[in-house]
């Protein structure tokens, strides 16, 4: 897909100039920040800050700090799940987890420090946007990263270990833990486009919703399909922390036939927006196709 590689390229190039030198000082701090979050990963969040912002008429340079904002929300969560008193892990992207490689304080430190560059991105680095939208913006990524979202759905899931939880109590959790970040970059490429009417918002806002819930499903599948040198982390690590994944309420086939159902319904939203969603409906398959 080559709009997924040349978004991957520039969402890259992007976080290396917004990220602090390794020889800035502390230097180690910096090299540990650059490790977890250059050169690896789909980047599946500043795709979808990219194709949302081309639905709304945003140019790519408005979206550059809004897909590197949410790209380092993500890489300082990894770096946190990854931890001994989380999930444990010590692979992420083929390569020893972040605190593997410089050790427990700096790996807190760096997740810390990608979280507070996100909303400085997106405070200082918005071409063209008033001071109306980065507000706006800020509050919806704070939303989504905070209790209400991405860090109450670990909280969630923690609490999960162990338990059997039936289909919509484990997707109350997902909305939370890895949908509400998706659904905040459809929304916040959304913004980066000067004015948005309230059908096409709407619409997007449907999509992320259950395109975030798609990404899901096809991780929990993955998590027990594929091996670890294709997915670049442990395969099996939920089965192992006894976690409540969609194989193991649904089985692996009837995960598959839920994730047919919200890649249906992600695509259904996109009707009001026509031939203008393109790339959003290509995203959408590619998320529940890929196989890592």
């Amino acid at each position: 897909m080559r709009f997924a590689a040349e978004s991957q390229r520039r969402v890259e190039a992007a976080l290396d100039q917004f990220l602090p030198s390794e020889h800035t000082h502390p230097a180690r701090l910096h090299r540990a920040m650059r490790y977890s979050i250059l050169g690896g990963g789909k980047r599946i969040r500043p795709l979808l800050v990219y194709a949302a912002g081309h639905v709304a008429g945003a140019p790519d340079n408005a979206l550059d700090a809004a897909a590197c904002a949410v790209e380092c929300i993500h890489a300082y969560s990894l770096i946190h799940d990854d931890l001994p008193a989380m999930d444990d892990d010590e692979l992420r992207r083929g390569k020893p987890t972040c605190h593997k490689a410089f050790g427990e304080a700096e790996a807190i430190l760096a997740g810390d420090a990608l979280q507070a560059l996100a909303f400085y991105v997106l405070a200082h680095a918005l071409d063209g946007a008033d001071s109306s939208r980065r507000l706006k913006m800020v509050e919806l990524l704070a939303q989504a990263a905070g209790s209400r979202g991405m860090v109450g759905g670990q909280s969630i899931d923690l609490a999960a270990v162990g338990r059997e939880l039936d289909i919509a109590e484990l997707e109350d959790m997902h909305i939370h833990k890895t949908g509400a970040l998706i659904r905040a970059s459809v929304l916040l490429g959304a913004l980066c486009a000067n004015r948005v009417e309230d059908r096409d918002r709407n619409a997007l806002d449907h999509f992320g919703k259950y395109i975030g819930l798609a990404f899901q499903v096809q991780d929990d599948i993955l998590d027990v399909t594929a091996t670890t040198a294709t997915l670049g982390k442990r395969a099996g690590a939920d089965q192992a922390l006894n976690k409540p994944t969609y194989p193991s309420l649904l089985g692996v086939n009837g995960a598959r036939e839920r994730a047919r159902e919200l890649h249906q319904a992600a695509l259904d939203s996109l009707e009001p927006l026509g031939p203008r969603a393109g790339l959003l409906r290509g995203l959408s398959s590619y998320i529940i196709d890929r196989t890592a």
